[in-house]
C-alpha cells in the first residue's frame, strides 16, 4: 500500500527521530508504581525487549521523582516522562528522561493565579537545558475549563482543537519546535477526527496517535485499528501507542500489536470493515498504568465486561477507569462510569457520582445501575 506520509518536522527523542519520513514509532507506558524500581525498570527492559522506542513513565511526587534518577541509571530505554498534575517537577525528572508529556488540561492544577504560558515556558526551558523532546498531549475528558467553556457541551472536537493549536503557537513564538501533539479520546471515529482536522491545521507537527481507554483486548485492539488504518492510511501518524487493559506481565502485548497493526496498513491488510455499533454496549477502560492505585482494576475491567454480557444488545456505555488522574473527568460522557481509588471503586451515572463502594460490593451495585437504566431506557422507547 502507498502511503504519503504528512510532511512534518524531525523532531529527535533520545536515540531516535520521528516526523519527516522517519518510521512510526511504537510507545507504551509502565504500569508498575514509579517507585518500585525494581519492578518499573523490570516492566521498562522488557518493554524495550519487545521493541519499544519509547517508554512513558508518571511522576506524580518528589518521591517519584527521586525513583526516575534510580531507573535511569539501570536501562537504556528512551523515556518519556508523565508530569500528570504538577508541572513544576519537570525541574527533577527532565536530566533523566529523554522527553516531558504535559497536559494542557492538567496546568491549572498548581498555581492556578500564574498564566498558562508561563508554565509552559517554564517547562520549555527545563526541556532545552536537559536536550528533552515534549509532547503536548490533549485528552476529552481534561480540556482546559477555559477553553471547555467557549464551545458547546456537545462539542467534544473544538475544545480539544483548539487546546492543541494554541500550545503550538506559543512553544513556536518562543522558539521551541522539538515537540509532538497528541489527540485523544476514547471513540475511534473522534480520534480519526481531531487528528485529522488538526493535521489540515499543521501538517508540519508530528503527531502522537492513540484511542485512550481503549480497554480489554480484543475490542481494545480493534477500536485502535479502526482509527489508525484511517489516519496511518492517510498519512497521519508518526508514533503510536496501543492502551491496552492488560496485567504487567502482558504489557510488551502494546508494542506487538501495534507493531502489527503497522505493519498490517502498510501492507494493505485493512479491516476497518469492523466497525463499533452504535446500538450496542461499549465497555472503555483505561490502560493499566503506574498512576493505578490498585491493581485489582485489571481484574475488575474484565469482570465488568463478563457481568455485563446480558446487556450487550443495548445502546449503553460503561467506563472503567484505573486513577483519580483522568478518572472523574473522563468517566462524565459515559452512561455509568467507575474510577477506581486504592480501596473503593467510585461510581457515577454521567457526570453524577452515585457513591464509593469496595471492590467487593461494587459488580452488584453497578449491575443494579445498569439494570435501573435499561429498564427507563425500555420504558422510553415503549412510549
Amino acid at each position: 500500500m502507498q502511503i504519503q506520509r504528512n510532511p512534518t518536522r524531525s523532531v529527535r527523542i533520545g536515540t531516535i527521530s520521528i516526523g519527516s519520513g522517519h518510521p512510526i514509532a511504537v510507545q507504551s507506558m509502565t504500569a508498575t508504581h514509579t517507585t518500585d524500581v525494581p519492578a518499573t525498570v523490570a516492566l521498562i527492559n522488557d518493554l524495550h525487549r519487545a521493541g519499544a522506542d519509547v517508554v512513558r513513565i508518571a511522576v506524580d511526587s518528589d518521591k517519584d521523582a527521586a525513583a526516575l534518577a534510580e531507573i535511569r541509571a539501570q536501562t537504556e530505554a528512551n523515556l518519556s516522562v508523565d508530569l500528570q498534575e504538577n508541572y513544576r517537577l519537570v525541574v527533577k525528572v527532565a536530566p533523566h528522561v529523554n522527553k516531558v508529556r504535559y497536559n494542557p488540561g492538567h496546568l491549572y492544577h498548581h498555581e492556578k493565579s500564574k498564566p498558562w504560558q508561563d508554565k509552559v515556558k517554564f517547562l520549555v526551558e527545563a526541556a532545552v537545558a536537559n536536550d528533552c523532546a515534549m509532547r503536548v498531549g490533549v485528552n476529552c475528558g481534561s480540556v482546559d475549563p477555559a477553553i471547555k467553556e467557549k464551545f458547546d457541551p456537545h462539542d467534544s472536537i473544538g475544545p480539544m482543537l483548539a487546546s492543541a493549536t494554541e500550545h503550538c503557537e506559543l512553544l513556536d513564538s518562543i522558539g521551541f519546535t522539538r515537540y509532538v501533539v497528541s489527540l485523544k479520546d476514547s471513540d475511534p471515529s473522534k480520534v480519526v477526527e481531531v487528528n485529522r482536522r488538526f493535521a489540515e491545521l499543521r501538517p508540519d507537527v508530528p503527531l502522537h496517535l492513540g484511542v485512550t481507554e481503549a480497554g480489554l483486548p480484543p475490542d481494545g485492539i480493534i477500536k485502535t485499528r479502526i482509527a489508525f488504518e484511517q489516519l496511518i492510511g492517510r498519512g497521519i501518524g508518526d508514533t503510536i501507542r496501543v492502551s491496552l487493559t492488560v496485567p504487567n506481565s502482558k504489557k510488551s502485548m502494546e508494542i506487538e500489536v501495534g507493531r502489527q497493526i503497522v505493519d498490517d496498513i502498510y501492507s494493505g491488510r485493512l479491516r476497518s470493515v469492523v466497525a463499533l455499533d452504535p446500538s450496542k454496549l461499549n465497555i472503555i477502560s483505561c490502560p493499566s498504568c503506574s498512576r493505578v492505585e490498585n491493581e485489582a482494576f485489571v481484574e475488575l475491567a474484565q469482570q465488568v465486561k463478563e457481568m455485563t454480557q446480558y446487556a450487550k444488545d443495548y445502546a449503553i456505555t460503561i467506563a472503567v477507569m484505573g486513577c483519580r488522574v483522568n478518572g472523574p473527568g473522563e468517566t462524565d460522557d459515559a452512561d455509568l462510569g467507575l474510577w477506581c481509588g486504592p480501596a473503593k471503586v467510585n461510581l457515577k451515572r454521567g457526570s453524577e457520582s452515585i457513591g464509593a463502594f469496595g471492590y467487593d460490593e461494587i459488580l452488584s451495585r453497578l449491575r443494579s445501575e445498569l439494570d435501573a437504566l435499561i429498564e427507563e431506557r425500555s420504558a422510553g422507547s415503549a412510549t
